[in-house]
């Protein structure tokens, strides 16, 4: 029985696809085992959102080799996709799979026989027009939580992104085939169902056409039974309605929490970025939230050091993203990417420039998560207490996203238990009530 491994690197999209290719090796007699446990096949699942996850990629085959020289090195997912051919330059890797290719990856590949010490690496990528197929994904490595795609590719070109290079137009499951991988995945026993994808408030596009919508997604996975949460991971502002809002407020299992990319706080940066809406529209939603759920849990991503982004314009983000009621933030520093529009826009902002006003968000959004923190101080919640053990105690996340620390209990792992806020500890994690006033939740 040969043995498998994966390294996953990137968005929780990705890590939901490695665990479904885990299983369908598994399903043809293939032992999963931990990468450093002398695989006889590693694959790794890569991302290209940043240089960095490129230099990553090369790293892991090189960590690979240490492991187990003979072993086959497979590469799949957007690096894959977008550079093959740079891929299969790398020494010591044995095939490079496309975004088409990579869930065929057990039937193209077969024996996994290594080639010739000399011989390139074998390429299956087809141009990413090609990759039209859907195919529902879920990860199961946590029993508590497990990332649920909904919804892949994007149709958005956005300046500064490859992703529609790199995973093709936007393409969803049928929300019958979704409400059947939820209650699949209620009968192993998970609490928490976070909705992942591209850009999933797109969700519907079934053979290019629009045949269902995000909010008819929603209310048909509020009905499923042994799901205590859906999450929903991140949705583009101008997706947000006020419909799906308004659904989530008086939701049975959606709780109160929203990740919203914003990208930048000034109207002409949103303009070079390519966004399709401007901060009005943003204030909008948060206040439409807010309104509803004033206790929800509101992120943020923003992009720091675009093109285009002079400092005076930095600071009209910064001081937009200051004055808004969100809970923390997602900083991202802009990293140029091949064969996109933002590659030619001046002026270029230099490197060091970029880090500096990344640490000054990084700074706002520890300022915003406090404030938000100590808002609830009082109030009460329903955690989800996890496997995860620091410094002798457990933590869980509350249904908006507050991080609680408790006295370790194993007979709270995977409960929902209601308890009241008391104090952040040093570590700037919610203290609670002491674990014989804990409540089950209803």
């Amino acid at each position: 029985m040969k043995k498998v491994a994966f390294y996953t690197l990137g968005c929780k999209l990705n890590y939901s696809e490695s665990s479904s290719i885990a299983r369908m090796f598994e399903d043809k007699g293939y032992y999963k085992v931990e990468f450093n446990d002398k695989p006889d096949i590693f694959i790794i699942n890569t991302c290209s959102v940043t240089e960095n996850a490129d230099k990553k990629c090369r790293k892991i085959v090189r960590e690979a080799q240490k492991i187990n020289a003979d072993g086959y090195v497979a590469i799949i997912g957007c690096y894959a996709q977008l550079k093959p051919a740079e891929i299969a330059e790398i020494p010591g890797v044995d095939a490079v799979l496309g975004a088409a290719e990579k869930f065929r990856l057990v039937e193209l590949l077969d024996t996994f026989e290594k080639e010739p010490v000399n011989q390139t690496a074998k390429i299956l990528a087809s141009p990413i027009e090609d990759a039209v197929e859907y195919h529902t994904s879920y990860s199961l490595n946590d029993r508590t939580r497990t990332f649920l795609k909904v919804q892949d590719g994007c149709d958005y070109p956005c300046a500064y992104c490859t992703i529609p290079l790199a995973r093709g137009k936007s393409r969803s499951d049928t929300i019958a085939n979704i409400v059947k991988a939820a209650n699949d995945i209620a009968a192993r026993d998970v609490k928490e169902i976070v909705l992942t994808g591209v850009n999933i408030g797109d969700f519907g596009i079934q053979n290019g056409e629009k045949k269902e919508t995000f909010l008819d997604l929603i209310k048909a996975l509020d009905e499923v039974e042994g799901i205590s949460r859906f999450r929903i991971s991140s949705i583009e502002p101008n997706l947000l309605t006020d419909e799906v809002i308004e659904f989530v407020a008086q939701s049975k299992r959606f709780v109160p929490h929203f990740h919203i990319p914003l990208q930048s706080g000034s109207n002409k940066v949103l303009s070079l970025m390519r966004r399709r809406y401007r901060r009005e529209l943003y204030v909008e939603r948060v206040a439409k939230i807010k309104s509803l759920m004033p206790d929800c849990c509101i992120g943020v991503d923003v992009i720091v050091g675009h093109p285009g982004e002079t400092y005076e314009l930095f600071l009209e983000s910064y001081q937009f993203l200051n004055e808004l009621n969100i809970s923390y933030l997602h900083v991202f520093t802009y990293s140029e990417r091949e064969n996109t529009l933002a590659v030619t826009i001046k002026p270029v902002v230099p490197k060091s420039e970029r880090a500096e006003r990344s640490k000054m968000l990084h700074i706002l959004s520890e300022k915003k998560k406090r404030h938000f923190y100590e808002s609830q101080i009082g109030k009460t919640g329903t955690v989800l207490f996890e496997d995860e053990i620091q410094n002798g105690q457990m933590l869980g996340f509350t249904e908006n996203y507050i991080r609680v620390a408790v006295k370790y209990d194993p007979l709270l792992i995977n409960e929902t238990k209601e308890i009241q806020y008391v104090n952040l500890n040093e570590s700037g994690l919610m203290e609670v009530m002491e674990s014989d006033h804990y409540e089950p939740a209803h």
